[in-house]
């Protein structure tokens, strides 16, 4: 089967190779899935430049990818929640993704079966953002009724945190280019800050929740305008003990994390506020809990462009560059 193989890390550059390899064998719990979309995302940039080599450290050479919709192709002798012909969708295990590739074997627990009204297209849009907002909403212990700032909300992440949050009964805040606005408006956005002519730590104030997708930079600005004792979930800023114990990582790990984070940690502490990093795991359960809110409200996924296996450095380089209007696609 063709693949798309990391060989190496490279902090400057983004090339993976197309190769022929064999198609992956499968366990007793394992599914054979031919994989029709893959979605492109930040996370795959960082885990070529080695960026996420302390949370998860890949055996080079890697197949890369790490969500995709597809068929069941052969079953394990111990899976019986799916059947050969089932249309189904994953965030990979995160020590054995492999998604931009013809076919993929996965774990059981970690699939779930697509909502009929979608097609395959829509449905790698959805695995690793919508877990990652269903997965932040879980630390944040949400209330119906409480409001959220979902920082540039308007690509692929807000696409999937925006139309949940409103679902689980969230006031939401987003911010972002004002040609997404009506786009994000439809997704059911309360308020919509354009950042460039507007700076939202001067329009909102005691807002519950943050969920960071910016980083570092924002982060100060965004603990200004959570209210005191509120949460703020950061997928781009630096993890700390917290996470590395929440995780199950080494103790030397929990040591070097709680230094890193210590900085936002203090920030934190300063309104008796929550300060979590997170690194989205597979859950075939929660994206089966996913698949129910997108049947029962009808959520079409944004897609952004669709590009062929053969032209994946090109895709990576777009979701590297920013604006996303949506999800980036591979199709296998």
């Amino acid at each position: 089967m063709k693949a798309a193989i990391l060989k190496k890390y490279d902090k400057k550059s983004s090339e993976i190779r197309i190769e022929e390899v064999p198609v992956p064998e499968i366990g007793p719990n394992d599914v054979l899935v031919k994989i029709m979309f893959a979605g492109v995302n930040p996370l795959d940039n960082m885990i070529i430049r080695g960026e996420v080599k302390m949370i998860t450290p890949y055996k080079l050479p890697l197949i890369m990818g790490n969500e995709f919709s597809g068929i069941v192709e052969k079953t394990g002798e111990n899976v019986t929640e799916f059947d050969i012909g089932d249309r189904v969708y994953s965030r990979m295990p995160l020590d054995n993704i492999g998604a931009f590739a013809e076919f993929a074997s996965v774990d059981k627990t970690a699939l779930a079966k697509i909502p009929d009204y979608l097609s395959f297209e829509q449905a790698a849009c959805i695995p690793l953002t919508a877990l990652t907002a269903f997965q932040s909403f879980d630390l944040m212990k949400i209330n119906k009724n409480e409001s959220i700032f979902i920082s540039g909300g308007t690509g692929s992440l807000g696409a999937m945190a925006i139309p949940i949050a409103k679902h689980l009964g969230l006031n939401v805040f987003t911010s972002g280019s004002a040609r997404n606005k009506q786009r994000v408006t439809d997704l059911g956005v309360d308020e919509f800050i354009d950042y460039r002519t507007q700076d939202y730590s001067q329009i909102l104030h005691d807002v519950d929740y943050v969920l960071d997708t910016i980083g570092e930079k924002e982060l100060e600005k965004e603990f200004r305008i959570l209210k005191h004792g509120g949460t703020l979930v950061s997928l781009k800023g630096m993890p700390n003990k917290e996470f590395a114990q929440r995780m199950g990582l080494s103790s030397i790990k929990k040591i070097l994390f709680g230094m890193v984070g210590r900085k936002f940690d203090k920030m934190a502490q300063k309104k008796n506020q929550k300060y979590y990093f997170l690194f989205v795991n597979e859950n075939g359960k929660q994206l089966t809990e996913i698949s129910k809110i997108f049947e029962e409200n009808k959520i079409e996924p944004s897609i952004d462009e669709i590009y062929e296996l053969s032209d994946i450095n090109k895709a990576l380089k777009k979701v590297d560059n920013g604006g996303s209007k949506g999800k980036t696609l591979i199709k296998i």
